[in-house]
């Protein structure tokens, strides 16, 4: 907050699962549109928070929604970001992977590489990625 001290800020939790039941995704749809959010931020861990946002997006009152992994345990302080030299060069996901590498891992070598190569099929038009 000390950054953009005139933002008006709110703030809800989900319960921690694996999927949401159709009550749950009422709630959070309620909380969020009660507010009224110019943005939205979501952090619920990937995948499963693109493919919420993806699902819902319709059905929310919010300008711009935003999927934003670690951004909420930065501010936090939960999590300390690498130094500035790793962001500036682009290799923060590498100081990240040795810190947290049995959380890490298979993001960095199974899930990117595939995102990679199905981005480049779908740009190319050798794929044609069905919709979630």
């Amino acid at each position: 907050m000390t950054e953009y001290p005139h933002i008006v800020v709110a703030t809800y939790a989900p319960p921690y699962r694996q999927v949401f039941t159709i009550e749950d995704n009422t709630r959070i749809l309620a909380a969020i549109n009660e507010f009224q959010p110019d943005v939205l931020f979501v952090g619920m861990t990937a995948p499963k928070q693109e493919i919420w946002v993806h699902q819902h997006s319709d059905k929310v009152n919010a300008r711009l929604i935003a999927s934003v992994g670690a951004v909420f345990d930065f501010y936090s302080g939960t999590i300390h970001r690498p130094g500035k030299f790793w962001r500036k060069i682009g290799m923060e996901w590498l100081i990240r992977l040795v810190n947290e590498p049995k959380r890490l891992w298979r993001r960095s070598f199974i899930s990117t590489p595939l995102f990679l190569k199905d981005m480049f099929l779908t740009k190319i038009g050798l794929l044609n990625y069905p919709q979630l």
